[in-house]
């Protein structure tokens, strides 16, 4: 790999920078964006099941908060009830999406960086072809009839095609993982509006 990395010339370097940078951010991604730590399916139905009766106190409601993104957003509308009793359904609502639009712009953290890298990684490439195009014109002597230096020819050649292959190597994978992820956070970002639009429908509905 090493040898490869050589034979591709120094344009090379800053696609092995991006690809190492997309692997650490898929990782991250794979981590962050689980289930259970985003949206448990069942929270929902034991957030009402605890309110059929009230609405639970502030050390239940600290410790819905810290167990999910949606635990964020559901012990925000409780929160707000208890602060203000008599608030209306739509500032019970207003108050759980103001929380659901940070905890989204904390969903989509590293998903414009990776869109990035996809979209830069075949510009690279494209950078590095004609850099080992250059040597290759380089390397032939004005008015030499033999053609150049053939080890001269060979690295222009292969700083072309490995920086070329390399780029796509980065980009494709980066572009598949983008789009899954952006898919991942979209239906989690629907689970967490739906949600908030239940409990706001049974909490008013319990205050009546």
């Amino acid at each position: 790999m090493f040898s490869i990395i050589q034979a591709a010339g120094w344009p090379i370097w800053p696609l092995v920078a991006c690809s190492i940078l997309a692997l650490a951010l898929v990782i991250e991604r794979f981590l962050s964006l689980k289930t259970a730590k985003i949206a448990p399916p069942k929270l929902l139905e034991e957030v009402i099941a605890v309110t059929r009766q009230n609405v639970p106190g502030p050390d239940v409601i600290n410790q819905l908060e810290q167990n999910s993104a949606l635990g964020e957003v559901l012990a925000s509308g409780l929160r707000a009830l208890n602060t203000h009793p008599g608030c209306s359904q739509e500032e019970l609502h207003a108050s759980m999406e103001a929380t659901g639009r940070r905890v989204a712009h904390r969903l989509e953290r590293y998903l414009n960086a990776l869109a990035t890298i996809a979209s830069a990684a075949p510009l690279m490439g494209l950078f590095g072809t004609v850099v080992g195009m250059i040597e290759i014109f380089g390397s032939q002597p004005a008015g030499s009839a033999t053609g150049g230096n053939p080890a001269q020819l060979a690295h222009g050649i292969s700083v072309a095609l490995y920086n070329t292959a390399f780029g796509l190597i980065v980009a494709i994978p980066s572009l598949i993982f983008w789009r899954y992820f952006r898919g991942r956070v979209d239906e989690f970002l629907l689970t967490l509006e739906l949600s908030a639009e239940q409990l706001a429908r049974h909490l008013n509905h319990l205050r009546k």
